[in-house]
């Protein structure tokens, strides 16, 4: 007889068919945007595992909107998703770090939603062969197919789906609706489907881990020093052990590993970046709710992540993101030093 848990898998597509069913009003229309973001993902990945055999790895020759430089596999992966998304008739626009300016979508081919994604996060460590991966938001938009781009410039908190896709040792595709609800999902390349793994991701309150880039530490204001102090040597009362230092320099490698053991991922503003580093739209909004919907929290350090609206589609901010309790005392750090962030750090 054969095992029946390996007989009924739950696959992402008859996972997002599954939650559609349980709301009668679906139109389904969000279960084929899902299903154009994981052919994406599974044609970046393809190309991932053999880009050195292929000639895929060095760069393109470009800078992206960030003063970047392009690797070819940046230039190729945008232009996969880019096309896969397009074609799926669900997205008016789309935001990519690759991309200097919105992508406007055909009128015959519009939809009712807009995505921003960041095709290859971590690139640059890609001809190390260390881990690289795919961030993504959804947001719906008000006015349909005939949107006009003022409306992607909104809150975080109206975002409707997140994601992000790690590219390593095995592909994970982890994923969030809402609801306080973050799945899971490993690629099995012999039948070519995502494969529900880790069900229910709950982050820790508290880990013993940090990720930060600490060679900016001299670039830092008094609040993220005197926190990261505090993890290394916690005060002798707090009765807490130092937290170790890991960081990959892979935002999705870095988030992922904090997921499911617990700590904190930042990426602090500092003296050369006073807003911060990294991108609201496709970098910071979608991982902020993932970890919220997973029971954590994300700030900047004096406000919530998802409560900024973004001036322009590039626009950057401050993180830390974790363990609601490790957050909590990042919070309280910077109330209690100076910091660039409102401006008392001198």
């Amino acid at each position: 007889m054969t095992d029946h848990h390996q007989t009924n898998l739950m696959t992402l597509t008859r996972y997002v068919l599954e939650e559609q069913r349980q709301h009668p009003d679906a139109t389904g229309d969000l279960t084929i945007a899902m299903n154009a973001v994981q052919l994406g993902c599974k044609f970046v990945e393809a190309c991932v595992r053999k880009a050195r055999l292929i000639n895929l790895v060095g760069l393109a020759g470009n800078t992206n909107v960030q003063g970047e430089d392009q690797k070819k596999l940046d230039v190729l992966s945008n232009e996969m998703f880019v096309n896969a998304l397009k074609a799926s008739g669900k997205f008016s626009f789309m935001v990519s770090e690759e991309v200097d300016d919105i992508v406007v979508v055909p009128e015959e081919l519009r939809g009712k939603y807009c995505i921003t994604f960041d095709p290859l996060d971590g690139s640059s460590n890609i001809d190390a062969g260390v881990n690289v991966g795919t961030i993504f938001g959804i947001w719906r938009l008000p006015s349909g197919p005939r949107a006009t781009v003022e409306e992607i410039l909104v809150p975080g908190s109206e975002i409707i789906a997140g994601g992000y896709c790690m590219y390593g040792s095995s592909c994970n595709l982890v994923l969030t609706f809402g609801g306080n609800r973050v799945e899971g999902f490993t690629l099995d390349p012999a039948i070519g489907e995502f494969i529900l793994t880790h069900p229910d991701i709950r982050i820790p309150p508290r880990g013993k881990i940090y990720s930060v880039n600490e060679g900016n530490s001299m670039y830092w204001d008094d609040a993220t020093r005197a926190y990261f102090d505090s993890l290394k040597a916690p005060p002798a009362d707090s009765g807490r052990k130092p937290y170790s230092a890991r960081y990959i320099g892979s935002m999705v490698a870095d988030v992922h590993r904090t997921l499911l053991y617990g700590g904190v991922f930042a990426y602090p503003s500092d003296r050369k970046s006073r807003s911060g580093k990294l991108r609201i739209l496709y970098e910071s909004f979608p991982m902020a709710f993932i970890t919220e919907q997973a029971g954590g929290r994300a700030t900047t350090g004096i406000q919530r992540v998802l409560d900024l609206v973004p001036k322009d589609i590039h626009d950057r901010c401050a993180i830390f993101l974790g363990g609601a309790d490790d957050i909590a005392d990042a919070e309280a750090a910077f109330a209690a030093h100076s910091n660039w962030l409102n401006g008392s750090q001198k």
